[in-house]
């Protein structure tokens, strides 16, 4: 099986405060489905309040990201599917959650992971 990642911007997800508990509980439905159906394999959000830094092979470490990154934001999760056609069904299932368009990519095979 090959895993997916499904993913979205922090600025994609436009939520009025009012709605954003009925969001959560969708989302958090979606992901306990995908749990239950055993294709689960990780998910989350970055906390965009602690800030990234890079970490060199001798243990230096500098602030920041490589110059010209986007640091990534959002929600991600991550499904092991049997195809890409699944994939993009549990992407519009969580895009329906989340109120918000999910970007699909393939991970290469690795066969230690």
């Amino acid at each position: 099986m090959t895993k997916y990642l499904i993913s979205f911007p922090a600025e994609a997800m436009v939520v009025p405060e009012e709605d954003f508990a009925p969001v959560v509980e969708a989302s958090h439905a979606v992901i306990e489905e995908a749990k239950a159906a055993g294709v689960y394999v990780f998910g989350g959000g970055i906390d965009a309040t602690v800030p990234p830094v890079l970490v060199a092979g001798d243990g230096t470490v500098a602030e920041g990201t490589y110059p010209d990154h986007k640091v990534p934001n959002g929600g991600y999760t991550v499904l092991e599917l049997p195809s890409r056609e699944a994939a993009l069904e549990w992407a519009a299932k969580i895009a329906a959650a989340c109120r918000c368009r999910q970007e699909v990519r393939q991970f290469h095979y690795d066969p230690a992971s």
